[in-house]
């Protein structure tokens, strides 16, 4: 029985994490991205003003988006280095995107190859 409670609550704390923006630390990234000057005239302070940005967009539009496009994109924001709110959100965007591709618009597999 305490087996069963205690797998009720890690599955709720779960789902609670995905009802909310995950929380990230973005300075490794914007500064390294900065040393390397990936962009030309781009230092870590615009680089952290893009993160902040994308970090407000989400709190504002997180419910607007299916709870598994949420876990996946969160899950792909880590991958290759620090995760980012910018990545977080144009995944989030364009899996939306996808999602109301019409019908009729979509590629569909070939057959026999």
């Amino acid at each position: 029985m305490p087996l069963a409670l205690l797998g009720v609550l890690a599955a709720s704390h779960l789902i609670l994490v995905a009802d909310r923006v995950p929380e990230f630390d973005t300075a490794p990234s914007c500064k390294a991205a900065a040393a390397v000057q990936v962009m030309p005239n781009r230092d870590s302070n615009a680089c952290e003003r893009d993160e902040a940005t994308a970090k407000d967009q989400l709190v504002k539009q997180w419910k607007d988006f299916p709870a598994d496009q949420r876990a996946r994109c969160t899950r792909l924001s880590h991958l290759g280095g620090g995760p980012s709110y910018v990545e977080l959100l144009t995944c989030l965007d364009m899996a939306k995107a996808a999602a109301n591709i019409p019908d009729d618009q979509k590629l569909k597999p070939r057959v026999g190859r």
